[in-house]
C-alpha cells in the first residue's frame, strides 16, 4: 500500500499520453491542412506524426490491440529513430543551407537504427508499466549505441543551429525570419532536453524512462514547429486573390 504522503508524478500516464497523442495528430493535420507540403512542409508533418506515433505505441505497450508488448516497443523505438535527422534536416532549410551532406550521412545512420530495431529480435529485454511512464527496455550495449546515435545528432544540431545563428543575425534584416526559425528550432529542442535532464537529476531512476519523458516534453516542441516556425517560414495553401483588373 502507498503512504498517504506519497505524491505520484502523473505527467505521463496513459491518459497524458493519449491526449498527447490527440494533440500531436490534429497538428499533423493542420500542418497538411493548411501549409504547402514543400520539404519544410513534410518534414514537420512526419515530425509530428512520428511523435504521435511513439506516444500511440507507448500508450498500448502494457497490452493494446492485440499487439505483443515487444512489437509496440519496437514500433516506438522506430518512431523515435527518425527525429534526430528529421530535425537536423529542417534545420538546414531554416538556415537556408544548399549542401546537405551531413544530413545524408544522418538519414544513412538513422536506416542503419531503423533496420536493427526491425530485424533484430533480441534488442528488446522488456518492459515495465509504471504510474508515471512505461519503460521500453534494451540491451545495454545497444542503449549505448543508441545514446550516441540519438544525441550525437541533437547536441550536433545544436551546436551547428548557434553557428548559424551567429551568422544570420550578421546577415541583417533580410535574414531576420530565417534568424527566427533557427532559434526556435534551437530552443524547441531544449524545451524537452533541459526538463529530461532535470528530472534525471532530481531522481536518478527516471533514467529508465528517459524515451518517454523526453518525448512527453516534446509536445512543446510540437507547438514551436507548428505555431511558430511554419507561420513564418512556410508557404501557405491559402493564395492571395488576384488583384481586380480595370
Amino acid at each position: 500500500m502507498k503512504s498517504s504522503k506519497s505524491t505520484t508524478f502523473y505527467c505521463f500516464s496513459p491518459p497524458v499520453m493519449l491526449a498527447t497523442f490527440i494533440i500531436e495528430i490534429v497538428l499533423a493535420i493542420y500542418t497538411v491542412v493548411r501549409y504547402k507540403m514543400n520539404p519544410l512542409g513534410r518534414l514537420v508533418a512526419t515530425t509530428l506524426v512520428a511523435l504521435a506515433a511513439f506516444q500511440l505505441c507507448e500508450y498500448h505497450v502494457c497490452g493494446g490491440m492485440g499487439i505483443r508488448a515487444e512489437e509496440w516497443s519496437r514500433f516506438g523505438y522506430v518512431a523515435i529513430t527518425l527525429l534526430p535527422p528529421m530535425g537536423l534536416h529542417i534545420l538546414h532549410i531554416l538556415a537556408g543551407k544548399p549542401r546537405r551532406r551531413l544530413v545524408v550521412t544522418a538519414y544513412v545512420t538513422m536506416v542503419a537504427a531503423v533496420v536493427y530495431f526491425l530485424l533484430n529480435r533480441t534488442a528488446f529485454k522488456g518492459y515495465q508499466c509504471t504510474g508515471n511512464y512505461d519503460i521500453f527496455q534494451i540491451g545495454a550495449r545497444s542503449a549505448m549505441m543508441y545514446g550516441i546515435y540519438y544525441y550525437g545528432w541533437l547536441f550536433g544540431s545544436i551546436s551547428l543551429g548557434v553557428t548559424w545563428a551567429n551568422e544570420l543575425k550578421a546577415a541583417g534584416k533580410h535574414a531576420v525570419k530565417r534568424l527566427q526559425g533557427v532559434r526556435a528550432l534551437i530552443i524547441g529542442y531544449l524545451v524537452f532536453l533541459v526538463p529530461t535532464a532535470l528530472a534525471n537529476t532530481i531522481n536518478p531512476r527516471t533514467r529508465r524512462g528517459i524515451p518517454s519523458i523526453m518525448c512527453g516534453f516534446a509536445v512543446l516542441f510540437a507547438f514551436i514547429l507548428t505555431l511558430y516556425i511554419l507561420p513564418r517560414l512556410a508557404q501557405s495553401r491559402t493564395m492571395p486573390a488576384k488583384p481586380k483588373q480595370s
